[in-house]
């Protein structure tokens, strides 16, 4: 058994720590998470008992164990390839703040935007508010965050519910997106690496080049890791990004990369 860090672990810290315990094993008990994860109990059962109400983990008697996947129902729910959502939103959780914040910068009053699903798209939201624009997406993360901001007018595309990222797609190439055009479409990736933008599974490919052809300006959030990512179904070129945010992790080798196909880059 590993000792337990002598630092004191920040809120999102101990919750990474705790869903990364919870990978390994499937199962942790109370007395093991006290001894690995730097906070005292009381800190620890709140982390839990937040993880529990997020849908992360579930608590048992003495201790948590990961929520069991969904079966889906044959010919009913439709499944994406790719890590489920809420595994990611706590992966790189302030890099993708800080990104959010960043790309919210770039958005003027009043104008049309999209934002596809994604972990880090969604750190956009907070800073969203005020600005009265009107906002395409097809994730329920992100709808539910604006939907609470008075002044944000909200579209949504016709389609299915995928469930690993709680977004919503036409599996069949219908194309059920409202007639609008925007200014700006912010998207994340799976990875990012010569060849382009690329995504595990080609379903959501055809959706966000849907999206893409709806937009002038493409603005791609992802953190440092992406650039070290899987390769997979190509979305687009480098040549179609506009401008990449990203945190300072990101290594001069793939700044230069972007950079050399005429990318702008901001570092949050």
């Amino acid at each position: 058994m590993k000792s337990k860090p002598d630092r004191a672990l920040h809120a999102d810290e101990r919750k990474q720590a705790i869903l990364g315990l919870l990978e390994r094993t499937g199962f942790i008990t109370f007395t093991d998470l006290e001894s690995q994860v730097a906070a005292s109990p009381a800190t620890l059962r709140r982390d839990l008992e937040k993880l529990a109400n997020e849908g992360l983990l579930v608590r048992v008697h003495g201790g948590a164990r990961l929520v069991p996947p969904e079966p889906a129902p044959s010919g009913h729910a439709p499944t994406l390839l790719g890590v489920p959502f809420r595994e990611n939103v706590v992966r790189f959780r302030r890099e993708k703040q800080a990104i959010g914040k960043a790309a919210a910068a770039l958005c003027q009053a009043g104008e049309g935007i999209m934002i596809d699903g994604g972990s880090t798209t969604l750190q956009l939201c907070p800073h969203l508010d005020g600005l009265n624009l009107q906002v395409l997406s097809n994730s329920l993360h992100i709808i539910n965050a604006l939907l609470r901001q008075s002044g944000t007018r909200v579209l949504v595309p016709g389609g299915s519910v995928f469930r690993e990222q709680d977004i919503i797609l036409t599996a069949n190439g219908d194309d059920l997106m409202p007639r609008f055009h925007a200014p700006k479409l912010f998207m994340g990736a799976t990875s990012v690496g010569p060849q382009g933008i690329m995504q595990p599974d080609i379903v959501l490919v055809a959706a966000e080049r849907r999206l893409i052809d709806r937009a002038d300006q493409l603005i791609l959030l992802v953190d440092s890791s992406k650039f070290e990512g899987p390769s997979g179904n190509v979305v687009c070129g480098l040549e179609e990004i506009d401008i990449v945010v990203t945190d300072a992790g990101i290594r001069d080798v793939h700044r230069k990369m972007l950079e050399n196909a005429g990318i702008r880059v901001i570092v949050a």
